[in-house]
């Protein structure tokens, strides 16, 4: 995005006397060349901007002038990037006619909310509520963000999406076709448009439903059961949002809105039955071959996804709130966790012992940019040996942290870091926090300094961050293993141009006697594909037709929601034995994170090169 804003600002200088030429003539050039064609014209419509003010498409309708109208959402993740993208292309073509529209539809939106979305962009045209989604209707429109340009005479020229650079989980650092720009250019030249539809890409626009009852039998479910009764809010969508969503989609947590609301979730209803359906959430991406079972697994069972859909198909109808009892036991899960002094959630089974902010003041992030791996140091003034159960590292700035590494080392000790072969805990997109089993607790040795590694991403925009690390002490009493983090990893890559399945294979070190695997988290960047854990045991009594051991099968690698497979009960290992790692990346153009399918990639700590780390974590008897 970042780069994408400067190529528009440095082109935007070179326009020259062009910006000075007749908007009505350049603008009705698009509209005779396109005269024979029979475009739907812009319908009408009356929206409410952020202060409460009404204003209709009579505001629009100037001769000589063309219309950009962006349907976006306040919480849309990418409604949000694509913010910046829109700003760009009105400042790039506003001397020339080309004048843009917000338009928010989802019902959930306030005008309040709006009103903050405006600021926090810096939009720089109009923003309207559309009530009741009826423009959005009129329109067809589906998704946020989904655009439509009308020439000067109101007639439909181009409408789906904004450009190719994001998507649900790419991200790419310049788009390779810019629709839109593409679309304004050849309206303005009096052209055809020659890709006048494109696929939207984003979330689904929450509108209001006509509520009916919906009685049919979900599979697998019984005539006892009150499935046979329509479905509503309080009785069963809630609790299901309860124990699979509401711990990351709540205020202060890495889901992009909140989902403990029934007019925020009946908003979002269409984009949950469309994600749960499509298994992107809840995130899980252990395949069948896996042979462990795991504790933090997320999966929906196939009533609870007919329960979501038959409710958003019957009109999301609210119903009547539990009793006391039933709403105490259902909101006591949304409290999962603990609530610092400044009300922001830790994923910890009780107040932390110790809180470190990673600086003593905030971070300047710039907007643009390469920003190297940044390394901070504090002295925790740990006099003994500290036994931890429960750890977090919180990002102040989700939108800018990319990962942070944290590990304790020597004081003075100039000893060089390796983070692919352990560390004493990480934060990734997606990490949630699990307590260690009882009696299990990582060690930090006395007199230790922790040593922070934090890698930023910008985002367009400078921003600020203040990361901090929290510690749960566990009772040194009842300690009988201590945990330990080793990795397989290879860094000796390099993934050919174009190659679409490139593969690679690292083996752990030994297993040192009574170790017990505990969890395990591949690490790879944008190109990575899959990642399999294999158990090879020491040959020493390994049979000769004996095969490896698939302990974690991940066939479709999500490098937005890097997940630590927390097993549900430790697994001795053989002594001598080793973990295998199997990793395999795509660097062809089909992958759509793909920042350059024509370079040859290498090891690397920035995104757009490569790593390949199997993350476990151990334990052996104190």
């Amino acid at each position: 995005m970042s780069q994408h804003a400067q190529i528009v600002r440095r082109l935007a200088g070179f326009v020259g006397l062009l910006l000075l030429v007749s908007l009505s003539l350049v603008c009705l050039r698009g509209r005779v060349a396109n005269a024979a064609e029979t475009e739907s014209a812009l319908p009408s419509f009356d929206l409410k901007d952020p202060l409460g003010s009404s204003f209709s498409d009579s505001e629009f309708r100037e001769e000589g002038t063309c219309l950009v109208v962006a349907f976006l959402g306040t919480e849309c993740p990418l409604a949000k990037l694509y913010a910046t993208t829109l700003s760009d292309l009105h400042q790039r073509y506003r001397e020339r006619g080309v004048v843009f529209l917000a338009v928010m539809s989802n019902r959930q939106d306030s005008l309040e909310e709006i009103a903050a979305f405006e600021r926090r962009s810096l939009l720089p045209f109009r923003v309207g509520k559309d009530l009741g989604n009826r423009f959005a209707d009129a329109v067809g429109a589906q998704r946020t963000p989904e655009v439509f340009l009308y020439d000067s005479s109101r007639k439909l020229k181009y409408r789906g999406r904004v450009d190719d650079q994001y998507g649900i989980g790419t991200i790419l650092d310049q788009p390779r076709r810019s629709d839109l720009r593409e679309a304004i250019d050849e309206v303005l030249a009096g052209e055809k448009v020659a890709v006048p539809h494109t696929e939207a890409v984003g979330c689904i626009i929450g509108r209001r439903k006509n509520q009916s009852s919906g009685v049919s039998q979900p599979a697998g479910a019984t005539s006892q059961n009150a499935l046979s009764d329509k479905v509503t809010y309080h009785d069963h969508i809630k609790p299901i949002l309860q124990s699979h969503c509401v711990e990351c989609h709540r205020d202060g947590e890495i889901g992009p809105f909140a989902l403990n609301d029934y007019d925020e979730v009946a908003g979002w209803a269409d984009m949950i039955v469309e994600t749960t359906r499509d298994g992107r959430m809840p995130p899980w991406h252990a395949g069948p071959q896996s042979k462990v079972k795991f504790r933090n697994e997320r999966k929906l069972t196939h009533t609870e996804l007919d329960l979501l859909s038959r409710w958003a198909d019957t009109g999301t109808i609210e119903g009547a709130p539990a009793n006391d009892e039933q709403a105490l036991a259902l909101t006591s899960t949304e409290d999962e966790g603990v609530r610092g002094e400044d009300g922001r959630y830790w994923q910890l089974p009780r107040q932390p012992d110790h809180v470190f902010p990673i600086t003593e003041s905030p971070v300047s992030i710039p907007g643009t940019g390469e920003v190297k791996y940044r390394y901070y140091r504090v002295d925790p003034g740990f006099e003994k040996d500290v036994w931890v159960s429960a750890m977090q590292l919180r990002p102040g700035n989700r939108s800018v942290v990319h990962h942070i590494l944290v590990f304790a080392r020597e004081p003075g000790s100039t000893q060089r870091l390796h983070a692919q072969r352990g560390f004493l805990d990480g934060y990734v997109p997606g990490y949630r926090v699990e307590p260690f089993t009882r009696g299990y607790a990582k060690r930090i040795p006395a007199g230790s300094e922790l040593i922070f590694q934090v890698h930023y991403t910008p985002t367009g925009t400078p921003q600020e961050d203040l990361s901090e690390f929290a510690i749960v002490e566990a009772d040194v009493s009842e300690i009988t293993h201590e945990i330990r983090t080793d990795s397989v990893v290879q860094t000796r890559l390099r993934i050919p141009p174009g190659e679409a399945d490139y593969r690679v294979t690292a083996n752990g070190p030994r297993f040192p006697k009574g170790a017990e695997l505990l969890a395990m988290m591949p690490h790879m960047h944008v190109r990575g594909k899959s990642f399999r854990y294999e158990l090879e045991a020491d040959r020493s009594w390994w049979s000769s037709d004996s095969k490896s051991t698939v302990l974690l099968d991940v066939p479709n690698y999500d490098f937005n929601w890097q997940t630590s497979y927390v097993l549900d009960e430790p697994m001795k290992l053989p002594s001598g034995g080793r973990l295998v790692g199997h990793a395999a990346y795509d660097n062809s153009e089909k992958n759509l994170s793909n920042p350059d399918p024509t370079a040859t990639v290498k090891w690397g700590d920035q995104t757009w090169e490569e790593m390949m780390i199997g993350y476990y974590h151990y334990a052996v008897r104190r």
